[in-house]
C-alpha cells in the first residue's frame, strides 16, 4: 500500500515526542507500509534536510532501546519531508496539493491528514482542504484531542469537519484506546467464556478506574489552566475505558457495531445535577510536596499558571450506568497530576461469598487490569496454604490468604507488541476505525460532563488542596468509603 501521511503541526511537541517516534518504531518493526511518505507541515522556514537534522536531534533524546542508530535513521529519514505552510493561506494548500501530486509512481492509495495542532485550527484546515479538493475518497483526517472545551464547541468542530469529510473519513483519536491492555478488554470479555456470566450487577460490587500521574503540568501551564483534569482526562480517556468495561457484546467486530454499544453506555450514565455534583464529585489542586523523594512545587507556583487559578488537577467521581446489567453498581473514576505514583488501572471488585466457612476475614475477589506503566491482568483470589494450623486442623479450619494469578502482557507478547500511537497511526493508514471515536460518542460524553463544569462555575469554594505525592484530597477517600469500599491502594 502506498500512502502519504501529512502531519500538520510538524514541529510541535506532539509530533516529535509521540508521532515521529511511533512512526520510526513502526518502520523498525517492519509494520510501516513500504510505499509511504511522511510530510511534516509547519510555518518554520526549513527544507527536507534541515527538518531531518532537527528531528534526528530530538529522536536521539529517546530512551536507549527506542533510539535510532545512525544507519537506521538515515534509512527512515528518506521517507520524511517538509513543507512550509501558513495554514490560513489558501495558496499554501495549492502547494500541498502540488506536492501530493508530484509522487513517483503516481498518486498514493491513501492520504492521511493528521491535525496535530490546536483544535481552533481544525475548522480552517478542513475548510481549506475541502476547497483544494483534498477531501476525496482516498483522504482521511485524524483529529487530536481536546476536541472542544464544551458541548457547543465540540459540535461546532464536528459540523466544520463534517461539512468537508464524511464520518468514516474523520478519525477522532484517543490514544488510550491504542494501548494493548485496553484492546485486551475486548478479548477478555468477548473472547473468553469465563467472565461474561459474572460481568453484571449480581456478581460485581463496584468498579474503579484510576489514571494517575506523578508529573505536574511542566511547561504546559497555560494550556492546562484552560483545560483541567475533567476535560483533559475524564471526558475522553476515562469515559472511553468505562464504555469498554460496561458495554454489551457487539453483534460483530465491525467498528460501528462496537461504537453503537459504547454510545448506549454513555447514554445510560445517570446525569448529574448541582446536588449530585456536590455529593459525588471531588475536585482537587496539588500543592507543594514530595514526589518519589524529590521536592516539587505546587500548581499555583508552576510556570504560566495564573495567580489564584481554580483549575482542577484532580477529579474523583462516582457514577452509575442505569441499565439492567449495571443498575446499582457504582463506578468510581479518578485522575490527577502529582499523585503518589504513575499508573493506570481498572479494578473490578466482585461481591463477597454469601456464607464463609473459613475463620478470619476474607477479601473479595478482584480483577485488576493494568494499563501503565506495565500492562497485564491480575486476578486476586483467596487460598489456603495447605498445611496444618496450630491446633492440627486442616485447610477448612485455616484462615485464607490472598494470592494472585498474574499475566504480564509485555513478557507474554514482547516481540509482537506495539505502542499506542504506533497502533493508532497504523490503523489510520489502513482505515481500521474500531479504535477511533465517533462524533456522537464524543458529543454524548461532553453532554454528560457539562453539568459538572456548570456546577463548578457556580461554586466559589474551588478545588480542594492536596499535597503533591499523595493520592488526592481526603474527600476522594470519603467518596468511596461512603459506600463501604476503599480505593485499591487503601484496601
Amino acid at each position: 500500500m502506498s500512502f502519504d501521511l501529512v502531519l500538520f503541526g510538524g514541529t510541535g511537541d506532539l509530533t516529535w515526542r509521540k508521532l515521529m517516534p511511533a512512526l520510526f518504531q513502526a518502520w523498525r518493526h517492519g509494520k510501516l507500509p513500504t510505499g509511504g511518505r511522511i510530510l511534516a507541515v509547519a510555518r518554520d522556514d526549513r527544507d527536507d534536510a534541515g527538518y531531518r537534522d532537527w528531528l534526528h536531534e530530538r529522536l536521539q533524546a529517546a530512551e536507549s532501546a527506542k533510539r535510532p542508530t545512525e544507519e537506521e535513521y538515515a534509512q527512515f529519514a528518506q521517507r520524511v519531508h517538509y513543507l512550509r505552510m501558513d495554514l490560513s493561506q489558501a495558496g499554501d494548500y495549492a502547494q500541498l496539493q502540488d506536492w501530493l501530486a508530484r509522487r513517483p509512481g503516481g498518486e498514493a492509495d491513501t492520504v492521511v491528514m493528521y491535525l496535530a495542532t490546536s483544535p481552533h485550527l481544525f475548522p480552517v484546515i478542513c475548510e481549506q482542504l475541502g476547497a483544494s479538493g483534498l477531501n476525496h475518497g482516498r483522504v482521511r483526517v485524524v483529529l487530536e484531542k481536546p476536541l472542544g472545551h464544551d458541548l457547543a464547541s465540540a459540535q461546532a468542530i464536528n459540523r466544520a469537519v463534517g461539512a468537508v469529510f464524511s464520518e468514516r473519513q474523520a478519525l477522532r483519536i484517543d490514544h488510550y484506546l491504542g494501548k494493548p491492555s485496553v484492546q485486551n478488554l475486548m478479548a477478555l470479555r468477548f473472547g473468553n467464556a469465563l467472565f461474561e456470566p459474572l460481568w453484571r450487577r449480581e456478581s460485581i460490587a463496584h468498579i474503579q478506574i484510576t489514571l494517575a500521574e506523578c508529573l505536574g503540568v511542566g511547561t504546559r501551564g497555560d494550556f492546562y489552566d484552560r483545560t483541567g483534569a475533567l476535560r483533559d482526562m475524564v471526558q475522553n480517556h476515562a469515559l472511553q475505558l468505562l464504555t469498554m468495561i460496561a458495554m454489551e457484546p457487539p453483534s460483530s467486530a465491525d467498528a460501528d457495531a462496537i461504537r453503537d454499544e459504547k454510545l448506549k453506555v454513555l447514554r445510560s450514565l445517570k446525569p448529574f445535577d448541582a446536588a449530585s455534583v456536590a455529593r459525588d464529585v471531588v475536585r482537587g489542586q496539588y500543592r507543594a510536596g514530595t514526589v518519589q523523594g524529590a521536592a516539587v512545587r505546587g500548581y499555583l507556583e508552576e510556570d504560566k499558571v495564573p495567580a489564584g487559578s481554580q483549575t482542577e488537577t484532580f477529579v474523583a467521581l462516582r457514577c452509575e450506568v442505569q441499565n439492567w446489567r449495571w443498575a446499582g453498581v457504582p463506578f468510581y473514576l479518578r485522575t490527577g497530576k502529582r499523585m503518589s505514583s504513575y499508573h493506570a488501572e481498572i479494578v473490578v471488585s466482585f461481591r463477597p461469598t454469601p456464607h464463609s466457612i473459613f475463620p478470619g476475614s476474607q477479601q473479595p475477589n478482584q480483577l485488576v487490569i493494568r494499563l501503565q506503566p506495565e500492562d497485564g491482568l491480575e486476578l486476586r483470589l483467596m487460598a489456603a496454604q495447605g498445611g496444618l494450623n496450630a491446633a492440627g486442623m486442616g485447610a477448612v479450619q485455616e484462615a485464607l490468604t490472598p494470592v494472585s494469578l498474574d499475566l504480564d502482557f509485555h513478557k507474554a507478547f514482547a516481540s509482537e507488541r506495539v505502542g499506542a500511537y504506533e497502533r493508532m497511526l497504523l490503523d489510520a493508514l489502513a482505515g481500521r476505525l474500531n479504535l477511533f471515536v465517533r462524533s456522537d460518542e464524543q458529543e454524548q460524553a461532553w453532554r454528560w460532563v457539562e453539568p459538572i463544569l456548570d456546577a463548578w462555575r457556580q461554586d466559589p469554594t474551588g478545588p480542594r488542596p492536596y499535597a503533591a505525592g499523595t493520592w488526592g484530597p481526603a474527600a476522594a477517600s470519603a467518596l468511596v468509603a461512603r459506600d463501604g469500599f476503599a480505593w485499591s491502594e487503601e484496601g
